[in-house]
């Protein structure tokens, strides 16, 4: 959501249109009928842009019956794309509506400006609600009176295990479960999925007992706080046992906040994501246990505000073939596990370093596909390096 909005503020002064306040999805798998104003601050989102952008909260009254030009921008598309094929597009027609926002812009290669204005519209800009803020306020400090925390982005929830078709360690009746969901989610076009396959490729979420071997392999104490950036997991305290018998101290915004305090935003996805947010970015260690929308945007939230440290595990698929030879007995917990995690791990704890390009050999889409993405990590377009008197590199954010 923060990715595509601040990329249709780019495409906006790419093309030299007014934007309108971008509309949430409404029909997405979790039915949230929140609007822009729910989730963000509408007024200071128009305010802090309009040097750059011109947006208005509605479409004009005398555009509302124009012929609107409807347009799936493509996928991380560059200057030229937008300034002459969708630029064309005013000779016929006064609004343009973008059907899709994610992935529509490039990822590199653009001028400077443009990736500042990214950069001011999604750390900047686009703060969320009053209410949301003082909500996320309230936790982070809370969280803060345990103690340094973990942010841990446990994505062992129904919806991705369902998509993903990963479901090592559940029961027969939790996988079909699953695979129904996913049958009867239209949008979700791959059906038939291997889970084993999937595992063994890195492309599903550790477990929480796989997250409790990694946090201890890394040498977290069992009194470390840790807040748990998720909805519903799986299962509940079925699949939660081994990680909350090794670290008793994991809260969550349920535990942390009274249904009162949270009554508000209980019934709206998107808002609930919006606290988890606020409190990843705010935590000493931020973990997440997937590379997916959220933990992405956290990473990137991370690295610009001063690369705070964030450990992503080791392309998963590394971590699972040693949780197996544990499983099997080959390899065991403590220093010989420990050592193996802990070197995997040396280089992917938030350090600064440069976004990284395509992989070499891919070409077309998937070129673009393989890239690391701006939102991931915006250096150095919106960072600066800049020498002290002791010409020692330091990092800062682009305001």
């Amino acid at each position: 959501m923060r990715a595509g909005i601040c990329d249709m503020v780019a495409v906006a002064r790419i093309i030299h249109a007014t934007l309108v306040v971008p509309e949430l999805d409404k029909n997405s798998f979790w039915q949230d009928t929140s609007i822009f104003s729910d989730v963000f601050d509408e007024d200071y989102f128009i305010s802090s842009l309009a040097s750059d952008v011109k947006i208005v909260r509605k479409l004009p009254k005398d555009m509302s019956g124009v012929t609107k030009a409807v347009k799936h921008f493509r996928s991380w598309s560059g200057m030229d794309y937008y300034k002459e094929e969708i630029s064309s597009l005013w000779e016929d027609y006064k609004v343009i509506r973008a059907a899709k926002s994610d992935s529509r812009l490039a990822n590199n290669n653009l001028p400077p400006d443009i990736q500042k204005l990214r950069c001011r519209a999604c750390y900047e800009a686009l703060r969320f609600s009053p209410q949301i803020e003082a909500m996320g306020k309230l936790l982070v400090d809370r969280m803060r009176a345990y103690g340094p925390y973990i942010a841990l982005h446990l994505r062992y929830e129904k919806d991705m295990l369902a998509f993903s078709g990963c479901t090592h360690g559940l029961s027969v009746a939790e996988a079909d479960e699953l695979k129904k969901i996913r049958d009867d989610t239209s949008y979700w076009k791959i059906k038939d999925i291997d889970s084993e396959e999937q595992r063994s490729k890195g492309y599903c979420p550790l477990t929480p007992t796989e997250v409790a071997m990694l946090l201890t392999a890394l040498g977290y104490p069992s009194n470390t706080p840790i807040y748990i950036a998720a909805g519903e997991i799986y299962g509940g305290d079925a699949h939660m046992g081994e990680l909350l018998t090794r670290y008793p101290l994991l809260m969550s915004k349920e535990k942390l906040a009274s249904v009162e305090e949270l009554e508000r935003f209980l019934k709206h996805a998107s808002q609930m994501a919006a606290l988890d947010y606020i409190v990843s970015v705010a935590s000493a260690v931020f973990i997440p246990t997937y590379s997916g929308n959220m933990a992405r945007a956290v990473e990137g939230h991370r690295r610009y505000l001063g690369h705070q440290k964030t450990v992503t595990p080791d392309s998963r698929k590394l971590l699972v073939r040693l949780f197996d030879k544990v499983e099997r007995g080959k390899l065991r917990e403590g220093r010989p596990l420990a050592t193996r995690v802990i070197e995997l791990h040396k280089k992917r704890q938030g350090s600064p370093r440069k976004r990284k390009g395509p992989i070499s050999g891919t070409k077309g889409m998937d070129r673009f596909r393989s890239e690391e993405s701006f939102y991931v990590n915006p250096l150095p377009d919106c960072l600066c390096q800049r020498q002290s008197s002791l010409s020692t590199g330091t990092s800062s954010a682009i305001r």
